[in-house]
C-alpha cells in the first residue's frame, strides 16, 4: 500500500485546504474529548497539526510517526529558540513504549494506511492504560474524500461506520462515539473556503452518512483475571466419553454412521 509521503502531509496542511480542514476537525476532536487534563496523549501516524489542542492540558503529549511514511521535527518552535522535540520515528507494530503507558491515543491517517490494521491495532491495545481510550479519524468510504486522491483522505483503506465499530470490537475496544466531519467538497476555491461553516451545517443535517471522514472513540477492553479463570474452568468440564466399538454395535447401527 502506497501511504502518504510525510513531505505531502505537511504542505497539505500548510495549503488553505488544509487549514480549513485542521480548524474543523479540532473542533470536533475538542467536542469528543473535551478535557484530558492531567493525562498522558500519543499521537499515531501524522497527528501533529490536532495536538497543539491538547498541550496546555495533558500531562505530556508525544507524537509517533512510522518509518514508511517519514518523520518531520515537532514542535517546530520559534526562529531562534531551540524547542526540545516531541516526535520519534516508529515501526508501528512494536511502539517503543511500555506496557499501559499512555492514556489516550490520536491516530490521524495511521489506520487506513496501515500494512497489518490487526497487528498495529494490537500495539495500541497493549501501550493504553486499562481505561484508556482511541480516537479514530478515517475516511468514510461513502463520502466524497475518499474518492479523490489530492488530498490525504483518498489513499489507504477507507471504512464504513459498520466495519469501523466491527474492527474495534475485533480489536478488544468498546466503541463509545462518534462524529461526521468534512461534508464540503475537496476544493481550494475562495468561495468554497469561505463558506464551509454552511456546507457542514447543511451536510450534517441532510447527509449525514456522506461525510469525508469518521471520528470513532473506543475504550480498551480488559478481560478481568475472574474472567479468564471461569473459563478454563469451563473448558475443562468437556470430557471425552468412550464409545462403544463398531464390532459390537451391529450391523445395522454401522450402516446408519456411514
Amino acid at each position: 500500500m502506497l501511504r502518504p509521503d510525510v513531505i505531502d502531509l505537511r504542505e497539505f496542511y500548510g495549503s488553505r485546504l488544509g487549514q480549513a480542514v485542521r480548524r474543523l476537525l479540532r473542533q470536533r476532536l475538542r467536542a469528543l474529548w473535551p478535557d484530558i487534563r492531567g493525562l498522558r496523549l500519543l499521537g499515531l501516524g501524522y497527528a501533529t497539526p490536532y495536538l497543539r489542542l491538547f498541550e496546555a492540558e495533558a500531562e505530556r503529549v508525544l507524537a509517533a510517526m512510522p518509518g514508511p511514511q517519514g518523520v518531520v521535527r515537532w514542535p517546530r518552535g520559534l526562529p531562534g529558540q531551540p524547542t526540545p522535540g516531541r516526535v520519534m520515528l516508529v515501526d508501528e507494530e512494536e511502539l517503543p513504549l511500555p506496557d499501559a503507558s499512555v492514556d489516550r491515543i490520536l491516530l490521524v491517517h495511521a489506520l487506513e494506511n496501515a500494512d497489518n490494521v490487526g497487528a498495529m491495532l494490537r500495539e495500541v491495545w497493549r501501550v493504553l492504560t486499562p481505561q484508556g481510550r482511541l480516537l479514530v479519524v478515517v475516511p468514510n468510504r461513502r463520502g466524497l474524500w475518499a474518492h479523490i486522491d489530492a488530498t490525504p483522505f483518498g489513499h489507504g483503506h477507507p471504512y464504513t461506520p459498520p466495519q469501523l465499530t466491527r474492527l474495534m470490537r475485533d480489536a478488544q475496544f468498546s466503541p463509545l462515539q462518534s462524529r461526521g466531519a468534512l461534508w464540503f467538497p475537496p476544493s481550494e476555491r475562495s468561495f468554497m473556503l469561505r463558506t464551509v461553516p454552511a456546507w457542514e451545517a447543511t451536510g450534517e443535517w441532510l447527509w449525514s452518512r456522506f461525510s469525508g471522514v469518521l471520528l470513532l472513540e473506543a475504550e480498551k477492553q480488559v478481560i478481568l483475571p475472574a474472567m479468564l479463570k471461569r473459563q478454563r474452568v469451563r473448558q475443562r468440564s468437556f470430557v471425552l466419553q468412550p464409545q462403544p466399538s463398531t464390532a459390537r454395535l451391529g450391523a445395522r447401527q454401522t450402516l446408519d454412521e456411514l
